[in-house]
């Protein structure tokens, strides 16, 4: 049977317990953190929705309930904001969740690693294609383009094969990441021939690391039921797609735009400052500020 080549669906593993960022996420999600005014969640939903996704997959835990009521409907604060005649309020909290847009929640009931996470989805992709987004890393498209859901999910309907947003990483960096090896397949794809889950510097193939961004055929189900744990003692999701290149071609997706860690306190930081910087209604009076901040 031929995979349709259309991404309806997104899958957002949500469930994690956001360590690196105790105190704030002892009782509060880390992907609720705000980056100016807007929580990570919703950076990572908007680049999905603008990639023409309509129905998000939220993979949740204990203590994310924020999340649900995030893009759930607020009556009375819209009802107040309605009384009150602020129009623009109102539009803004209305826009969280468009009216065409599907918001589904399923729970991994356990920290199994992110394999299980999109694991966790399955009775809700079904057999297509879906796109997996990671909150952590927010990524922006260059100005006046397409952002990078958006790049790949193009580039998904012409090739009908999975694909993983990459970028080149510093050598002492790989063992964060999943680290690709390949060879060119036209434009921005490589065709992915070795993946290797966080690799110390002297064992990485390669300085190419995936980031937060994936669009996976429903193939990569039964590879990750049917995989060991790996690395960490967790269901790695880099261990599934490379099960899956055994009987399907996978290609690494080199992404134009930029990405924040927002996983680490440095990353979210930066994150802050530029995208405030970009801000149409305090990025002026910011920048402003920071060029006479005495140090």
């Amino acid at each position: 049977m031929t995979t349709p080549t259309r991404v309806r669906k997104a899958v957002f593993p949500v469930a994690g317990l956001g360590t690196r960022f105790l105190p704030a996420t002892k009782a509060s999600p880390k992907e609720m953190l705000p980056v100016v005014d807007k929580p990570l969640i919703q950076y990572a939903v908007e680049e999905a929705y603008e990639a023409g996704i309509r129905d998000m997959i939220f993979v949740t835990g204990r203590s994310k309930r924020a999340i649900e009521d995030h893009f759930d409907t607020a009556y009375e604060l819209e009802n107040e904001l309605e009384n009150a005649g602020k129009q623009a309020m109102l539009d803004l909290v209305r826009s969280v969740s468009p009216d065409d847009m599907n918001c589904l929640f399923v729970r991994q009931p356990r920290s199994l690693g992110l394999g299980h996470a999109v694991l966790c989805a399955e009775p809700l992709v079904g057999n297509e294609p879906f796109a997996v987004l990671l909150a952590d890393d927010l990524m922006t498209g260059i100005p006046g383009g397409p952002g990078v859901m958006a790049q790949m999910t193009a580039a998904f309907s012409k090739q009908g094969r999975s694909l993983l947003a990459v970028q080149e990483v510093p050598l002492e960096h790989t063992k964060r990441y999943g680290i690709v090896k390949g060879e060119p397949a036209g434009g921005p794809l490589m065709r992915i021939d070795e993946i290797v889950e966080k690799p110390a510097p002297e064992k990485a193939p390669s300085r190419m690391g995936v980031a937060g961004r994936y669009v996976l055929t429903p193939g990569i189900f039964d590879e990750i039921r049917n995989q060991p744990k790996g690395v960490g003692g967790e269901i790695q999701l880099t261990d599934a797609i490379e099960r899956l290149m055994h009987n399907e071609t996978v290609y690494a997706y080199q992404y134009s735009g930029k990405r924040y860690d927002c996983g680490s306190k440095e990353g979210f930081l930066q994150a802050t400052v530029e995208l405030a910087l970009q801000h149409p209604d305090v990025g002026d009076d910011f920048r402003a500020f920071l060029k006479n901040l005495q140090f």
